[in-house]
């Protein structure tokens, strides 16, 4: 008998050991290229260039990157250009995705199988990047504006699903008793369900709010004006068509203008991460509980 539990805490122990050595080897892999792109940033540019290898600190000081990535004429204007999109679009997806799962979880809606097959049928078949652009550019006319890159994406069909199935799993017992008090769906929804919804609505947030932030393909392919580019695209032009240079053009020495335009690409990736690492820490407590309760039942 004793024999048996010793070799169960020994295995256990052993299990313990090779698990926690593996977790630290995930969480080492995933957090330094994090770590490298915030020390590259924060390095001395000459410094920086000089270094090859691995990076574990930073090589000096300097903030001249960051001065000189704020000074570019499109980077705040950009910065405002996707909190604009971000505010409205998660807005609408919030809205439009709400509605859509709550009808969708009602017991007595019709053809509730035909509905969810075409739905789900979106999630592998699409039209394709020219007909999605015909439609959203020329019949639609939302070329060159914000809608192009709010509308056509106001519902993510994986996003639908799964607060579908949520809201399924609340008690039935809220909407009759809301019924019986003569409360409309709208009613239901928005001053019944919602409010006891938080971690899915979080998560939900969380979702569209990281894409609309991370988005910039759309806007490549719809925004024509550089004054409405996202800062993604702007980000975009700085890590590979080297449109750092115009940042460092007041600087003659052709040595010192090579080694800040690498740093000011270092800068550039911290300054749009930020804002999401930031937001993410307040809404991770939710993020467990919304994601496992809304795709576990049906």
């Amino acid at each position: 008998m004793n024999k048996n539990r010793e070799i169960k805490i020994k295995t256990f122990g052993i299990f313990d050991f090779v698990n926690g050595a593996f977790m630290c080897l995930v969480i080492a892999v995933t957090a330094y290229p994090v770590l490298y792109v915030l020390f590259a940033s924060i390095s001395d540019p000459a410094d920086f260039a000089s270094h090859k290898g691995l990076l574990f600190y930073p090589l000096g000081f300097s903030l001249e990157p960051y001065k000189l990535v704020m000074k570019h004429p499109l980077i705040m204007r950009s910065y405002l250009n996707t909190i604009i999109i971000l505010v409205l679009g998660t807005a609408t997806n919030m809205l439009f995705t709400s509605v859509g799962a709550y009808v969708l979880s009602r017991k007595n809606l019709k053809f509730m199988a035909p509905i969810m097959i075409m739905i789900a049928f979106t999630m592998f078949f699409t039209g394709g990047i020219i007909p999605n652009y015909i439609l959203v550019n020329n019949m639609l006319k939302m070329g060159n504006s914000y809608t192009a890159l709010i509308i056509p994406g106001a519902i993510s069909t994986y996003n639908l699903i799964v607060m579908r199935t949520y809201f399924q799993g609340l008690p039935d017992s809220l909407e009759e008793s809301a019924k019986v008090d003569g409360a409309t769906d709208f009613t239901v929804l928005f001053r019944i369900i919602l409010p006891v919804s938080a971690p899915i609505i979080a998560v939900m947030i969380l979702f569209y709010g990281v894409g609309h932030w991370n988005s910039w393909f759309p806007a490549m392919l719809y925004i024509r004006e550089r004054e409405m580019f996202p800062l993604q695209l702007i980000m975009r032009e700085i890590l590979l068509q080297n449109s750092s240079d115009s940042m460092v053009g007041t600087i003659t020495d052709t040595s010192i203008k090579a080694d800040i335009s690498e740093s000011i690409k270092y800068s550039v990736i911290v300054i749009a991460t930020l804002p999401i690492v930031t937001i993410y820490p307040f809404l991770q407590k939710y993020f467990v509980q919304g994601i496992m309760v809304g795709s576990l039942k049906g």
